[in-house]
């Protein structure tokens, strides 16, 4: 579960409880019918590419499925980045271990890395991602008006500066000339260290590459995956 979790985030959990719900019959019925699925949506991955069985892989891929599932004899989640990664064993295992790293032994606070991950999903407009990260971000204990600041693209007024700094670090990265003016660069630095401020832009970077993933398959919410984040 460790070796799942690790990947992609919180919202792989989401996703096996989205599995077992859709086993038992139960579920909020958030996500998409069928019926409602575009032609081109796969009604199990939710995605334009048909999930990936264990079988369906040679060895090396075998493997990188027991990884990401926790053993043999588990799943991986249908739906999402890490199903998605299967495609490409060198890709998916490389996707792995930068993320495990970047959430386990680095040195950015998991609070830290939720936001900036909010802040890259509300950019991408990508409802899959940040219905997962919304509830990592509360199990991190990031408050509710930084949530809400990301959420509706809102000024950082009345913020801390160490969320003002993540937010506006990340949000310098997608807008006008996609740069991080020197005086920026300072504060990040002078706030997280050489290593903690590439490594945020490693966790923008992450996250960036899995929601472009998301958004050109066209990932559908799962049941029991609320939509909360308006999009255009």
């Amino acid at each position: 579960m460790r070796a799942l979790y690790a990947v992609f985030g919180i919202g792989l959990l989401l996703d096996l409880g989205a599995v077992a719900n859709a086993q038992s019959g139960s579920g909020s019925g958030t996500a998409a019918s069928s019926a409602a699925l575009p032609k081109d949506i796969d009604p199990q991955s939710l995605n334009r590419l048909p999930l990936l069985k264990r079988d369906d892989l040679d060895e090396a891929g075998k493997r990188l499925y027991n990884q990401l599932a926790g053993g043999p004899d588990k799943a991986v989640p249908p739906t999402g980045p890490v199903s998605l990664s299967l495609y490409s064993t060198p890709v998916g295992e490389a996707m792995e271990l930068m993320n495990h790293h970047l959430r386990y032994e680095g040195v950015v606070k998991p609070r830290d890395y939720e936001v900036a991950i909010l802040v890259v999903a509300r950019e991408f407009d990508q409802p899959y991602e940040w219905s997962g990260h919304e509830i990592g971000a509360h199990k991190a204990m990031v408050p509710e008006q930084v949530i809400d600041a990301i959420r509706y693209n809102k000024d950082t007024t009345g913020l801390s500066g160490r969320d003002t700094l993540i937010i506006t670090f990340t949000r310098a990265l997608f807008h006008q000339r996609h740069q991080v003016d020197s005086d920026l660069f300072a504060k990040t630095l002078a706030t997280f260290g050489k290593q903690g401020t590439f490594e945020l832009e490693a966790i923008i970077g992450d996250y960036a590459l899995t929601a472009v993933l998301l958004n050109a398959n066209d990932q559908h919410l799962p049941p029991g995956r609320t939509q909360s984040l308006p999009v255009k």
